[in-house]
């Protein structure tokens, strides 16, 4: 067996490791091209070309991608989830919730564990949750049993031709569904919508529409802060209820305390709104993985009631199409003081003379800052939540957040 991986990430050193241990396969990997050069050459000799997430589709005969391979290949059940922000928040809800249900539950994907390398651990009674980003999406031509939509908001538009094009590569995750699957989407939300128009299942019974009305005790067992974390446990809820073949007032009646001991099991994924201390009062959250204004909006909104310190900048992923919008989201009027930094923080400041504003040039320059204005308000909260990618700056938004916390607790 020959194959070409294009892209040599985690899922491309995933495949290397799987394909050689399993079918002793000839590999070769290609790094460091343009998409024009990739279409150029002639990969006819190979069993299989696997596309990284990345790169955009082909069109090659002989190509592929891990996430198409691990559809064809999982003996299990899967339920997909995708959405703008919040899809690895929801999908850990779902695992911890059928983990306190007693199932074997694996949650792959986007969230950062190729699913090729669970393929070896899955039996039929298995249940794969698997986090689906638009790429890994993009010319699927199966869709899970269960599929989970939530919010979706424009994204990747540096990748994608246009905001329907990047709709119409997730909406894959339900547009080859069969009759008996699920399709589970945050019906408030006009993309979530559209994606779910594409699915074939019709039946109410098999359509789950949040948010819906949960009873407080379940309410009070998610420990995550902010609004959109109760939608994004309803979406886990309803996934686990299309599981069980149940509908979801019957089994969070039956299962309340299942139900409340996975949610409150779970306290969050890292660099997204994560506490990370108190010092002299005020709280320091890293929410790092918000890269976009959509994100840093429900971040702020999480804390209404208390005076925000927004550290905010970076790579912008629209051409700085986007500035008006984030400049918006910070006039929230619970937004104190706002710490400007990176790419587009330095282009929002030359736009907008705004008195909350402060613009710095390094990261440990604006958590100093940002902790001297919160002291000053006695009870605060310091937010980073930059609303732009982080590669201006640093490798990947794992670098900014760890480097951040380590900021914080020099503080």
């Amino acid at each position: 067996m020959k194959i070409a991986l294009l892209g040599y990430g985690k899922e491309g050193q995933a495949a290397e490791t799987y394909f050689k241990s399993h079918f002793d396969a000839e590999v070769d990997i290609f790094t460091d091209f343009t998409r024009e050069e990739i279409a150029g050459r002639d990969f006819s000799g190979y069993d299989m070309v696997f596309r990284s997430p990345s790169v955009p589709p082909l069109l090659l005969e002989n190509e592929t991608s891990l996430t198409k391979y691990f559809f064809d290949h999982a003996p299990c059940e899967i339920i997909g989830v995708t959405a703008t922000k919040g899809k690895g928040t929801t999908c850990s809800f779902i695992q911890t919730l059928l983990e306190a249900l007693g199932e074997d539950a694996h949650l792959v994907g986007n969230i950062g564990t190729p699913a090729i390398e669970a393929l070896d651990d899955l039996t039929p009674e298995s249940v794969v949750v698997y986090e689906m980003s638009s790429f890994q999406l993009w010319d699927m031509k199966k869709s899970p049993r269960i599929a989970v939509v939530g919010t979706i908001e424009p994204d990747h538009l540096n990748v994608h031709k246009d905001f329907d094009d990047y709709v119409n590569a997730k909406a894959n995750i339900c547009r080859y569904q069969k009759p008996g699957d699920y399709i589970v989407y945050y019906s408030d939300d006009v993309g979530a919508s559209r994606i779910a128009a594409k699915s074939p299942v019709k039946l109410d019974s098999h359509r789950l529409e949040y948010p819906f009305e949960i009873p407080e005790k379940i309410r009070k067992s998610i420990k995550l802060p902010g609004e959109h974390n109760v939608r994004n446990a309803e979406a886990a809820i309803a996934a686990v209820a299309a599981h069980k073949g149940m509908k979801v007032d019957d089994f969070m009646l039956e299962y309340e305390a299942e139900i409340c001991k996975g949610l409150a099991s779970f306290k969050g994924l890292p660099h997204r709104l994560e506490f990370v201390r108190e010092v002299g009062g005020v709280k320091y959250y890293d929410d790092n993985f918000s890269t976009n204004p959509a994100s840093t909006r429900v971040a702020v909104e999480a804390f209404p009631e208390e005076n925000v310190v927004l550290i905010v900048g970076g790579r912008d992923k629209t051409d700085n199409e986007d500035i008006p919008e984030i400049y918006d989201v910070i006039s929230a009027p619970n937004v104190t003081n706002v710490v400007l930094m990176g790419e587009s923080g330095h282009e929002i400041a030359r736009r907008y003379k705004d008195e909350r504003f402060l613009t710095v040039e390094s990261l440990e320059e604006a958590v100093k800052s940002a902790s001297k204005i919160a002291a000053k308000l006695g009870r605060a909260v310091v937010l980073m939540s930059p609303s732009a990618a982080s590669f201006d700056m640093f490798e990947n938004v794992y670098d900014r957040g760890e480097k951040y916390q380590r900021a914080v607790s020099l503080l």
